[in-house]
Parts: structure tokens; C-alpha cells; sequence
């Protein structure tokens, strides 16, 4: 149970940092960052994964380029969810992304949280 509530302050720390790094991003405050990035989690766990099922072949021939889009999409969807959580476009959620998924693996390394 701590490591859910460790791995989910630290998803929220990432799309803090991620939202103050990336223009285009706003978040505003440290508690919108941790609903933004627990709705990211559920909406990625649920029509992401049937998105994925479905676009599994065109996943498969693009090397996981289809999966990427596809979180893109669920934080846009997550944009349009929350008054707190803004972001400009398409272009702001990729690279948001981009910053939150390299912030994460950062964070993990720093804080010593394992994926077993």
C-alpha cells in the first residue's frame, strides 16, 4: 500500500515538473498535478488498453509508436476532464509525455522505488 501512495506522489511530482518545464502546460498546483496523473493512470488502464487491443497490428509494425499516441491522446482526454489541468494542443501533451515518462524514470532511480 506505501508503494502505491509513493508511486502515485511521485507520478504527481513528475507531472509538476513536466507541466513547469513543457509550455503550453499548466497545472495549478501540486494536488491537480497528482488527480492529473491518477486519471492519466485510470484512463490509460482502461480505453487505453482497448485502444491497444484494437490497434495492436498497426502497434506491432510501428514499433510501439501507436501505444505512445495513444497516451498522448488519454492526456488530452484528462485535459478535457479538468478545469486545473490545461495543455495547448497536441504538440504540448507529446512532449509532455516525453518530460513526464523521462522525469519518472529519474525520480524512480532517485527515491529507489522497484518495479518488482
Amino acid at each position: 500500500m506505501i508503494k502505491i501512495i509513493i508511486e502515485i506522489l511521485l507520478m504527481g511530482l513528475a507531472m509538476m515538473i513536466g507541466a513547469f518545464l513543457v509550455p503550453g502546460v499548466t497545472v495549478s498546483g501540486y494536488g491537480s498535478a497528482i488527480l492529473a496523473a491518477v486519471l492519466v493512470a485510470i484512463a490509460n488502464a482502461t480505453i487505453g488498453l482497448i485502444l491497444r487491443i484494437f490497434t495492436f497490428p498497426l502497434n506491432f509494425l510501428t514499433l510501439g509508436l501507436v501505444s505512445f499516441i495513444i497516451s498522448v491522446l488519454m492526456i488530452l482526454l484528462v485535459d478535457s476532464w479538468m478545469k486545473d489541468f490545461n495543455t495547448s494542443g497536441f504538440l504540448s501533451a507529446t512532449i509532455l509525455a516525453l518530460v513526464v515518462t523521462v522525469v519518472k524514470v529519474i525520480l524512480d532511480a532517485a527515491f529507489g522505488v522497484d518495479k518488482s
